[in-house]
């Protein structure tokens, strides 16, 4: 018993420490700065969001004009103010927090995500005894739900249960377990950010359909972690929409995140019960330098995999499952989004194994325009599927942003060298054969 309280408090303690990272605060109220590798969008009002809207719609029938199933990437904080943004990630972690503080409790501290279950039966006599809930109450929310059929409840169940709550007139109360008091989770949502969250899906459920109309295919990109948890949520609700048949939206997951294969999996998890098709792109991530010194100013743990060797272990961990799920589903598919040969490799390796084929179509690769082109060419000369991310806007915008993207890929100038070497190495064969321009 005393070692199950000495994980629970160590769960409630560390969850109370996690929790900072998605407050608001004011030496970061400007989210753009130290920021490395992505463009960044300034908030100005919902008629600037609106304007971005039309800027992205441009660019999807851009995308449809130049390419057969093309992409077109958007960003959540183009289309929604970034405090909101920051606010429902909030909301969202303490949710699943107080799941995960529940399941400490019952001694299962450290399980895999999808392997901690909470028994029905004794979640209602916690919500009781806590004062969330009496036991008839919380029967009722299992009433018509897939919920609990199994006697148990897992962290999908549970967020989707925060769904169906949430639209209740009576408040959602958690537990403050520094006062023990209960507290309303959505007492700080006000009528301006309710209207926001319309607004936001309602600009997402625009793209998704001229999207869907031109053949193009919707890349939501992933930003900083505090505002992840949001954007997750928002694309996934849309994924839940548009990716019935096919899959028309892409979320993106960060491999540098301790979290990124427990989010990948939980979001698999979540398309096979619900019958929609997974679509992800898998990157590094770009917002390292910020996320680092947030992080140690505002005292919660850094986020970001210690090394550059456990992220690319990450990296192939989440790309694996992805690849596994598509090999046994049909129901995925995958943008290695990667500028790393290693990965390439890796890639092209699993999907012999698996026996996956490139008409397939259910993975692809993609690089950014100008970087690693001796990767992207081979790859799209051996039928595989391969995009080149192509940056937009004016030039004193976009240059900035080419510059920090050769900062984040720190080989960058060895990669630049091989590719000089290769070069002048195919220019010499022509010389000798005979065949210069051919």
């Amino acid at each position: 018993l005393s070692s199950r309280t000495s994980a629970a408090e160590k769960e409630m303690g560390g969850a109370e420490k996690r929790e900072k990272q998605y407050r608001a605060h004011q030496g970061f109220g400007d989210h753009h700065g130290g920021v490395t590798g992505a463009h960044t969008y300034f908030y100005a009002d919902e008629a600037k969001c609106d304007q971005h809207m039309e800027t992205f719609l441009r660019c999807i029938d851009a995308s449809s004009g130049s390419s057969e199933d093309g992409f077109s990437a958007i960003k959540l904080t183009a289309l929604a103010r970034p405090q909101f943004l920051v606010r429902f990630s909030e909301v969202l972690v303490k949710w699943q927090r107080f799941f995960h503080q529940m399941a400490a409790e019952e001694g299962q501290a450290g399980r895999a995500v999808l392997d901690t279950k909470l028994e029905v039966e004794k979640l209602q006599e916690v919500l009781a005894n806590l004062g969330i809930a009496s036991k008839a109450e919380s029967q009722q929310w299992f009433t018509g739900e897939n919920l609990g059929t199994s006697g148990t409840v897992d962290l999908l169940d549970w967020n989707s249960l925060f769904d169906s709550r949430t639209k209740l007139s009576r408040p959602l109360l958690i537990p403050n377990r520094k006062t023990g008091q209960l507290e309303p989770l959505l007492s700080r949502f006000s009528e301006e950010e309710e209207l926001q969250m319309k607004r936001v899906l309602q600009r997402m459920d625009v793209l998704a359909k001229r999207a869907m109309e031109k053949g193009v295919r919707l890349m939501v990109d992933a930003e900083q972690s505090y505002f992840q948890p949001a954007i997750s949520r928002l694309t996934v609700e849309t994924q839940r929409c548009f990716n019935r048949s096919q899959p028309i939206i892409y979320n993106t997951y960060q491999c540098y995140l301790r979290e990124a294969y427990n989010n990948v999996t939980g979001d698999v998890e979540l398309s096979r019960r619900e019958g929609w098709h997974f679509g992800t792109k898998l990157v590094r991530g770009a917002y390292m330098e910020q996320e680092r010194e947030r992080a140690a100013q505002m005292g919660y743990e850094d986020p970001i995999n210690p090394t550059y060797e456990k992220t690319n272990e990450m990296y192939h961990r989440c790309l694996d499952y992805v690849l596994e799920e598509i090999k046994h589903s049909q129901k995925a598919s995958v943008m290695v989004a990667s500028h790393n040969e290693d990965t390439v490799k890796f890639t092209l390796h699993r999907m012999t194994e698996l026996g996956i084929h490139p008409s397939d179509k259910k993975v692809c690769f993609g690089q950014l325009l100008g970087m690693c082109d001796q990767i992207t060419f081979p790859l799209g000369q051996a039928g595989f599927p391969v995009y080149k991310y192509v940056p937009y806007g004016p030039v004193n915008e976009v240059l900035p942003y080419l510059s920090r993207r050769a900062q984040e890929n720190r080989g960058f100038m060895q990669r630049a060298n091989r590719e000089r070497d290769l070069l002048w190495k195919e220019v010499k064969r022509r010389l000798l054969t005979g065949n210069l321009f051919s």
